[in-house]
C-alpha cells in the first residue's frame, strides 16, 4: 500500500489509516515482553533476550546505582526506552544487523518522567544534542514560486 502523507498531507494517508484499523481489530496473540511489576533488571533482560535475541544484559556499576536509586524513588513500575546503535540489534555499532552471542551492557538508567518511562542508554550511543545558538531551521526558505533554499 502506498502512503502518500508526505506530498497530499492527511488526504495521503487515509488508506494507510484504515488498514491499520483493519489490521488492530482482528483477533492477534499480542503480549508485552515484560509486566510493568517486573524490576528494572528483569525488564532489561526481557527487552534484551526477546526483541534483541542477545544472550542477556550487563550492567556498569553506575547503571547498578541508578537503577538502585530509581527503584527507591518508585519509577521501577514504569516502562523502558533501550537507546542503542541503530545498526545492530547488539548495543556495538560494528555488529551489523542481527548477530548471535552477544551481551547488552546497560552503561547509564535515567528517568523522563514527564514522558512516564525509564531510557537506558547501552554502548556508546549519544543522545540528542541541544540545538545551536542559530539551528539550520533558520536559514531555510521557500520563495514564491515553491523554490527551497538554505538545505545544503
Amino acid at each position: 500500500m502506498l502512503a502518500e502523507h508526505w506530498a497530499k498531507g492527511g488526504e495521503g494517508a487515509i488508506k494507510l489509516a484504515e488498514e491499520v484499523v483493519r489490521v488492530t481489530a482482528e483477533p492477534n496473540d499480542f503480549s508485552y515482553s515484560y509486566e510493568l511489576t517486573d524490576t528494572i533488571e528483569d525488564k532489561l533482560n526481557a527487552i534484551a533476550t526477546k526483541i534483541y535475541h542477545a544472550d542477556g544484559v550487563d550492567f556498569t556499576p553506575q547503571a547498578k546505582a541508578q537503577m538502585d536509586v530509581l527503584t527507591k524513588l518508585g519509577f521501577d513500575n514504569v516502562p523502558i526506552c533501550v537507546a542503542k546503535t541503530q545498526y545492530s540489534f547488539s548495543d556495538n555499532a560494528a555488529l551489523l544487523g542481527a548477530p548471535k552471542d552477544f551481551r547488552i551492557t546497560v552503561r547509564n538508567l535515567k528517568i523522563s518522567a514527564g514522558a512516564g518511562f525509564i531510557v537506558a542508554l547501552t554502548g556508546e550511543i549519544m543522545t540528542m544534542p541541544g540545538l545551536p545558538a542559530s539551528p539550520a531551521a533558520e536559514r531555510i526558505d521557500v520563495d514564491s514560486a515553491g523554490k527551497i533554499s538554505g538545505l545544503f
